[in-house]
């Protein structure tokens, strides 16, 4: 059995590591806002891709990849596009549960499908249009419209935020088979320093122009940004690897358990019990997505 038929274990993984992070990250927000906790992920999860890729090299006595234009586009591509979704998921998360946000940023496997029905002309199935239903319907049971908590505000951020993981995990799927030489870790690993140095230098330059207090701020909180820094890097670690192995939808379809892992780090950590309706359009639209995903790719 290859290589290949164990994408689904790194993307489990990624997906519990990426819970954590996220989880971390949302304390951090108080302190430094939503940009700033951001770069956390960015700052201190360079220097542990680092050090995944020099472990690589060092076991299995590869050379580094040759970058090419095609990798360097899609990688800016993917840290850019990153970059917003991780600013907006965190700028959702300031008024709105932690378990409900993540839930509506793992709308990004549909969206990648959406995408494709844009784009490549397919005509909808009913399966299709079920799905968009049943995530429709999902999306106004957990927007707290009802009983006029939180408002759909933060909701439509996290909405948007899966626009750009989605974009995100196309590209980064991309340069990582754009890349010459090197086995599937060594690109993926090789790409993850690349995309996060990126990141780190593009916000430090806004931070810079902008809001220089933030900068000052992270330094202060380093200890825990190491800890979101690391699960950060190791969980992109891990989706880099899933995505070099089978295509970005099937990663990102099964990825939708991190809503269940997010429940249950948001009832240990957040002490925050999710509503009976809030719960129901959880689990609509984990199964509109995977309904969509399904109808689009099979």
């Amino acid at each position: 059995m290859g290589a290949a038929a164990y994408w689904w274990a790194f993307t489990l993984a990624a997906s519990l590591a990426q819970t954590l992070r996220n989880a971390m990250q949302r304390e951090l927000i108080g302190a430094l806002g939503a940009v700033g906790a951001a770069q956390v992920r960015f700052l201190f999860g360079a220097p542990f891709a680092l050090l995944f890729v020099a472990l690589v090299a060092l076991v299995s006595g590869e050379a580094l990849p040759t970058l090419n234009a095609p990798a360097l586009g899609w990688t800016v591509l993917g840290a850019l596009t990153q970059i917003v979704a991780t600013a907006l998921m965190l700028a959702a998360m300031r008024t709105r549960s932690f378990v409900v946000v993540v839930a509506a940023t793992k709308t990004e496997a549909a969206q990648v499908a959406l995408f494709a029905l844009v784009f490549l002309g397919e005509r909808p199935t009913p399966m299709l249009l079920a799905a968009i239903a049943l995530a429709t319907f999902g999306v106004w049971l957990m927007s707290g419209l009802r009983r006029n908590v939180g408002g759909f505000g933060p909701l439509a951020l996290g909405l948007v935020s899966a626009s750009f993981f989605a974009v995100a995990a196309i590209a980064y799927r991309a340069a990582v088979l754009s890349v010459d030489g090197g086995s599937f870790v060594m690109r993926a690993s090789f790409i993850l320093v690349l995309g996060l140095a990126l990141q780190t230098a593009l916000v430090f330059i806004y931070l810079g122009l902008f809001d220089r207090k933030t900068i000052a701020a992270i330094l202060r909180v380093w200890r825990p940004s190491l800890f979101a820094g690391f699960m950060g890097a190791f969980a992109s670690q891990l989706w880099f690897i899933a995505l070099a192995l089978t295509d970005a939808s099937r990663v990102r379809t099964l990825a939708l358990v991190e809503v269940l892992f997010a429940q249950m780090v948001s009832a240990r950590m957040f002490k925050e019990k999710p509503s009976a309706p809030e719960l129901i359009g959880i689990a609509l639209i984990v199964i509109a997505a995977a309904l969509l995903v399904s109808g689009a790719t099979g």
